[in-house]
This record gives structure tokens, sequence and C-alpha cells, in this order.
């Protein structure tokens, strides 16, 4: 997919590979290494950036302010780093949401948001899921203090209209969070969509080597950003400096890594529309998939997750045996191509046979024929 030029300043390319290093000092490090400090130097009053290393953590900084260069170049924001993309989504879910509020969850959204809701609710929060397609949250956005958007939904790549859903939300005085982890900043920015925040698991595409565990908040209000902290410092969801370090560095490679594995996803797809034994496909850079229109209204590129389903869960189960270049692995984004049947998991509300395909950055041609010869190999 083609990237669409940006207004004024770097491409995205270029974005990824400068993002958040410090200004050059003669003999020191392009990027720092990863400092490692439980404390720092303080004597007389605890004044400066870094006191204690739950707090901030320099490495941290340089990683912070990368992402947040990503997700919102044109715009100043705040991000937060965090241990994982579920420490991510529960620091602004408990940090904005106070008993009695209501909010509004996708219902086919990350598969742990089930955990979150039952959290929430012994909270006393209240609750409401609405499909993602068709903008279903809209039927029961009404009173809600906050509305979480997962778009395209995972697994079942739905799209809905996000600065739809934004605007109804903000008129009644909803604050609106987006999950980007499948679009990845270079996909999608959700807070130049009008979100309040971005949050995402930084595990899958942005880092994209599936070698480490990250997430991160991204906001422009700087009253609520400041809850996200806080609740962040009460639980200590903090990500270790080597671990920073290692999503920094790979952020150099995002364009590359995103736009390869965008056109595989393509390729991938197209090749799975030929095949009578495949339905559900989903891709939303094909053409005719549903979700097609919007997202090309919204997205900058399509990702890297396909899904669709075979006859069974016993013919799913024989095709991820064929494969060769693709892992079995449940996770996604990553430079190695992976696949599972999701529903061995249960939660998800799709078919035995149903299959969430993540494409790497294999060689196109490989990466296709490998896909085609599993299928014809799992047809006995």
């Amino acid at each position: 997919m083609t990237e669409r030029p940006v207004r004024g300043g770097p491409g995205d390319g270029t974005r990824s590979v400068r993002a958040g290093l410090p200004e050059p000092v003669k003999h020191e490090p392009t990027l720092p290494g990863p400092v490692f400090a439980a404390h720092f130097h303080l004597p007389g009053d605890p004044t400066g950036p870094y006191t204690y290393g739950r707090d901030e953590n320099p490495t941290w900084t340089h990683l912070e302010r990368a992402i947040g260069e990503l997700e919102a170049p044109d715009t100043e924001t705040e991000t937060l780093v965090f241990a994982s993309g579920m420490a991510a989504i529960s620091a602004v879910l408990f940090s904005q949401l106070r008993s009695g509020d209501a909010v509004v969850l996708p219902d086919d959204g990350y598969q742990a948001l089930p955990l979150v809701r039952e959290q929430l609710t012994t909270y006393g929060i209240e609750v409401r899921t609405a499909p993602t397609g068709g903008d279903a949250q809209l039927d029961v956005l009404d009173g809600a203090k906050l509305l979480w958007i997962e778009s395209p939904s995972n697994p079942g790549l739905d799209v809905c209209d996000i600065r739809r859903l934004v605007a109804a939300a903000h008129a009644q005085g909803a604050r609106v969070a987006i999950d980007n982890t499948l679009a990845t900043p270079l996909g999608q920015r959700p807070l130049e969509l009008g979100a309040d925040f971005s949050v995402a698991s930084g595990t899958k595409g942005l880092t994209g080597h599936g070698d480490l565990l990250l997430g991160y908040v991204t906001g422009r209000d700087p009253e609520q950003m400041a809850g996200v902290r806080r609740w962040r410092k009460i639980v200590g969801a903090i990500p270790g400096p080597m671990e920073a370090w290692l999503a920094h560095r790979s952020l150099a490679t995002l364009q590359l890594r995103i736009d390869r594995q965008t056109d595989n996803a393509l390729a991938v797809a197209e090749a799975l529309r030929t095949r009578a034994e495949v339905s559900g496909l989903r891709y939303p850079g094909l053409p005719d998939d549903p979700s097609h229109k919007i997202a090309t209204q919204q997205m900058r590129r399509f990702g890297s997750v396909v899904s669709f389903t075979l006859p069974s869960r016993a013919r799913a189960e024989r095709f991820l045996a064929a494969l060769h270049l693709v892992e079995d692995a449940t996770s996604f984004g990553g430079v190695r191509s992976t696949a599972e049947r999701r529903g061995r998991w249960g939660g998800d509300a799709v078919p035995e046979g149903f299959i969430r395909f993540s494409a790497g950055a294999e060689d196109e041609a490989d990466l296709v024929a490998d896909v085609l010869r599993a299928l014809d190999e799992s047809a006995g």
C-alpha cells in the first residue's frame, strides 16, 4: 500500500528512523543505551525529572517522545509507556472511570476485555457492549463517561467510523479511547481522528520482533494524562529499561516492516479469495471487504492481519500444521508470519475453523506459495 503524503514535515520512514532521538552530543551514541537505575542522585529538594525508578527513567523518556512523534506528529501530546498492553488499557479505564460511571466497550474486541469488564463491574461501573461493525456502539452510548473503540477489531477485522463515534461521544461529554494495536501509528492516528487517548500493545506491530512486552498510552489533555500517570505509579506497571530500549531501537525499521507486512497481507488475502474452502475472508485492504470504504477514509495502511474460516476445526489444524514459513502462535504483527485457530482459546465468537493470520516480512511469493500449499495438503 502506497503511503499517503504527510501534510508538511518528513515522511513516515524518516519519522520512524529519527523519532525520539536526543540532540547529538559529540562522542555520545545516537541512541543512548538503557539506563538501569532504581534511584538517582538527588541532593536537596526532590526536583527535576528523575527521582525514583518507578516514576521516570531516561530510557522511557526517549521512547515516549518517539511514540508521541509517530502517533501525533503535529500535535502536542504526552505518551506513557507500560509493562504491557493490558497495563496500558487498565490504566486508562481505571484512571478515568469512577463508581456509578458507564463505559461502552466493543463486544468483539481483544479477548482480555471480558476480564476487564468483570473488574469494572466489581468497582460499581456499568459496562455496556456492542459490536464494532455498523457503528453499533452508538446505540448504547447515551450517558456513558468513556467510549472504548477497537478498530479494526481483533480478530474479526471490523471497522467503525471513528470520526462519527468520536463526535457523538464528545457531544455528550464522553471521552474516547482507541485501541490502535492492530493498525499501529503508521496505519492510523486516533488522535488526529479526534480521540482523547490512543492505546496500544507495543508487543505487536510497533516493535515487531516478538521478543518483548510493552504498552503505551498517548493523549492530548494534561489533566487526563495525569490520571493515567498516577495509575501507573500506584500499580507500578512500568517497563524495564532494556525492553524500552529494544522497543525504541525497533522503531527505526517500523515503516519498512509495516509496508512489507501490509503488502504481504494483501497478497495472502487475494490468494485466499481464489479458494473454495475459504469463507468469511476479511481484510480491510480488499476492495470488496465490507470495511474497505470507511477504512480508506481513516487508515493510512491496512495492517498485517487477515482473518478467514476453514470448514472445520480439523481442517484448520491440519492447515496450520502444514505451514512451513508460518508459526502457530497467538501474537501478531511480527516480522515472522504467524497464524492460529482462535477458537482454541474460547471467548471469541468465531467458528471452530476461524484462522487469524498475521503476515510477516518474508518474500511475498514464498509466503503465498506456503499458504496455498498448506491448503492443498490439509484437504485430505
